[in-house]
């Protein structure tokens, strides 16, 4: 499984290295996608999921794609996904455009599915570095039984019937799809039932031969006493304790349908939480909470384990607010954007959940919340992975990233350099705080910072002794991401250098004045 779903010039050379695996491809392209990048869509998604390279030659030598034709590009290869007549079911997976050596290359991250997909009816499955038809009955019914072992959602209700789906519920899932590509989407043309079976939630089980709604059905869409009867402990519980912090001060208790529950756990987080003034590069206004809350509870309702007793929570209190649910762990631990490994727990959801707006890219929500948890709050989140999954996200009514009421040069000095030991195993000297005169040139930036200025203190910094990205996101108050993106992807090699030459994906790499 990958790191993350975007990819990174450090990433892509360390995997042109390794070469075509049973997880990563390389194809060459020239102005239209071709048929077999969609059998290794098929495949990944069958197998453990992978990496698509567009542009790329099977011996790692990048010959690029047009640079003009790739948003058109990126556009048919989402809508070839979407139309049930080429894949079953259909699959929502963003593309990525990217410049990589001077030329212009396309990124397909493809999730692991939680069904046993084909394209054009044939099913693809990933063989080392081939796609290879799949048509033995044994083999298929294999696939079938693996998948069902790893995805409860994917349990046949076999006695569940149409008339136990909320079918008012699909005109408003048309239109929400249709608005989230561009004013145009397959599932607007297809009957309610065709919908149904082209998202997976109408399914045959291998296993027993069941035909029928799936648990996901049921949760998406399903009517509340079959919701019960199918997940009878089933519910979300929302509570604000900031006074009576033993009992609550307010309560919802949530138990319908999956489309539903965000719209009531959404409304309970806007009651309780303030929108404060935030302008996105001083130019437009974003609401942080929108973004923090949608990104929580899009996650407890999407990737929680249904058929598990354990009572899931959104609580919101004084200097806090988290999620939890029960959760099937893949490891224990806290999950950082540089340890991310985005896994679909309910691939069905997901996708579903993808269709209409309400998630973006597997992984994206641990970005978004590490991104504008501190510019609401002044603090990171905390992302907890065992059997129960818990978001953390802190609170401070009384702080402002707008107003300026964030932490001044003094209070993030000193900047705690790793020492030579941590970031072995090169021989980096220790540093603990940041000289008097560039502290106060820190501090004079202001909000607005001139990306010139930053630069050459960047320099400044790296000069007195090595930092790394996450460091220099501190001092600069700013998402590590946008320092990478602007800032040191275009430094490393000109002013700056790396501290760990012969591994530049090491975790604690650091940035050195040349």
């Amino acid at each position: 499984m990958n790191d993350n779903v975007y990819m990174t010039t450090e990433r892509l050379d360390s995997i042109r290295k390794i070469g075509e695996t049973v997880s990563v491809e390389f194809k060459r392209c020239g102005g239209n996608i071709e048929h077999d990048v969609y059998e290794t869509v098929c495949s990944f998604s069958n197998r453990f999921g992978g990496d698509i390279f567009l542009g790329i030659l099977d011996d790692g030598t990048v010959n690029g794609v047009p640079e003009k034709a790739a948003p058109d590009m990126v556009k048919n290869f989402i809508s070839v996904l979407a139309n049930p007549s080429l894949f079953s079911p259909t699959l929502c997976i963003d593309a990525e455009i990217m410049g990589y050596e001077g030329k212009t290359i396309i990124h397909i991250y493809v999730p692991v599915s939680g069904e046993v997909v084909s394209y054009k009816n044939v099913i693809y499955n990933r063989t080392n570095d081939s796609d290879v038809k799949v048509t033995s009955t044994t083999d298929i019914a294999q696939m079938y039984i693996r998948k069902q072992e790893i995805f409860t959602e994917r349990k046949v209700f076999p006695y569940v019937k149409l008339e136990d789906i909320r079918i008012d519920l699909l005109p408003l899932v048309r239109t929400m799809a249709k608005n989230n590509s561009a004013g145009s989407h397959p599932w607007e043309k297809l009957s309610d039932e065709e919908l149904l079976k082209s998202a997976g939630l109408y399914t045959v089980d291998r296993l027993t031969g069941e035909k029928g709604f799936n648990l996901a059905a049921v949760m998406l869409l399903g009517k509340d006493e079959v919701i019960h009867d199918v997940a009878p402990t089933y519910s979300t519980d929302a509570l604000l304790r900031k006074v009576n912090v033993d009992r609550y001060d307010d309560r919802l208790i949530v138990e319908t349908n999956l489309i539903e529950s965000y719209d009531r756990l959404f409304e309970f987080a806007t009651k309780h939480l303030l929108d404060k003034f935030y302008l996105e590069d001083g130019k437009v206004r974003i609401s942080l909470r929108n973004i923090l809350a949608r990104e929580m509870i899009v996650n407890t309702l999407m990737h929680r384990e249904f058929s598990s007793g354990y009572q899931a929570k959104f609580i919101i209190e004084r200097d806090k607010m988290y999620v939890e649910n029960a959760n099937r762990a893949r490891k224990d631990g806290l999950i950082t954007p540089e340890n991310l490994e985005p896994y679909a727990k309910n691939p069905l959801i997901a996708s579903f959940f993808r269709n209409i707006g309400y998630s973006d890219k597997l992984g994206s929500g641990v970005r978004k919340l590490f991104n504008y948890s501190h510019k609401y709050s002044g603090g990171n989140p905390e992302f907890s992975e065992g059997d129960v999954f818990r978001i953390t996200v802190p609170l401070n009514d009384d702080f402002s990233w707008d107003a300026g009421n964030i932490p001044n040069a003094k209070e993030i000095s000193p900047v705690n350099i790793p020492s030579s030991n941590e970031i072995s195993p090169a021989n980096i000297p220790s540093s603990n705080e940041i000289s008097p005169a560039l502290r106060n040139k820190i501090a004079a930036l202001g909000k607005r910072q001139n990306k010139e200025i930053v630069k050459s203190l960047i320099i400044e910094l790296c000069k007195e002794s090595p930092k790394t990205k996450k460091q220099l996101a501190e001092i600069f108050q700013r998402d590590e991401e946008y320092i990478k993106k602007f800032y040191l992807s275009k430094m490393v090699g000109v002013e700056l250098e790396l501290a760990i030459p012969n591994n530049p994906t090491d975790p604690n790499q650091a940035y050195k004045a040349r």
